[in-house]
């Protein structure tokens, strides 16, 4: 008798069903995939990765590249405490080296050849860890490059990071391979994280605005009164990564001119949102 019963069909069998009509465009295979999950046959976080990998297609190296003003790099004049400094309180494993200035990039260090040397004492470090030893070739890219294209690049050469650079060769920013496997896998979002469609800058009270670290400088000074220089920096963002002198973490807050602002998020890597208000009296007085 049991011979009788067909046996039954495996997950795979019953997607391959599902693309019995071929899909005949990009839309109409997100439409079967997506069916497929409110079928059971692939659970949200499978159609999610499934989309990413489509998605990143459609990207280039612009769109999520870590904005220049908000680069941690090592400047190649500086002395050993002071890039173990930058290093530990960073978090990062790979930092491009500067000569002159931002275009001027010399290669790539990794973290852990610097703090091989932290148990050293100053003097010893500061005669044994030569930077040149150390540099690697740093990863150059356009603007343009597909982010398709470059994580199999990524993973072909073993590299991590590179630089992006624009139409005229100054340098754009970067990017790491974790940057695009997040556009796969999702990122981890949290409590303030805040829709990318929303403005930049979201009044929470009378005293309380909610602000995109990438909030453009002149946009900031136009909505807030101050007078903050965009010469150097292009956002908010990159104007704090100066004015602290080390990536903030989450609760940090500085003051600039009349202005009292937190860091509400921020990664190991740049500054999300804050949390500005106008300085009080009684804290000026104080």
């Amino acid at each position: 008798m049991n011979d009788d019963i067909p046996p039954s069909r495996s997950w795979f069998e019953k997607l391959t069903q599902l693309f019995h009509d071929t899909p005949q465009d990009r839309a109409q295979l997100v439409e079967v995939l997506k069916s497929a999950e409110e079928n059971s046959l692939i659970n949200p976080e499978l159609l999610s990765m499934m989309l990413g990998v489509m998605h990143i297609s459609e990207l280039q190296a612009r769109d999520i590249m870590i904005p220049r003003p908000e680069m941690v790099v090592i400047d190649e004049d500086m002395d050993f405490p002071t890039m173990l400094n930058i290093v530990v309180e960073s978090g990062h494993s790979r930092f491009p080296v500067i000569g002159d200035n931002r275009d001027d990039i010399e290669g790539i260090i990794l973290a852990k050849d610097l703090l091989h040397f932290s148990s050293l004492s100053e003097a010893d470090s500061a005669s044994r860890f030569m930077l040149k030893d150390y540099l690697r070739p740093a990863v150059i890219i356009p603007e343009s490059k597909r982010l398709d294209t470059l994580l199999k690049e990524f993973r072909a050469n073993r590299n991590h990071m590179a630089i992006v650079v624009d139409e005229y060769g100054g340098v754009a920013g970067l990017i790491t391979i974790e940057d695009v496997l997040e556009q796969i896998v999702g990122d981890i979002e949290d409590e303030f994280d805040i829709d990318d469609e929303d403005d930049n800058i979201h009044q929470m009270g009378d005293n309380s605005f909610n602000v995109k670290a990438r909030t453009e400088i002149e946009e900031f000074n136009q909505c807030f009164s101050t007078q903050l220089s965009d010469e150097e920096y292009d956002t908010i963002g990159g104007i704090l990564m100066q004015a602290f002198g080390h990536m903030p973490a989450r609760g940090e807050s500085i003051q600039l001119e009349n202005l009292v602002i937190e860091v509400v998020s921020a990664d190991t890597r740049r500054i999300k949102l804050l949390r500005v208000r106008y300085q009080q009296n009684s804290e000026k007085a104080s």
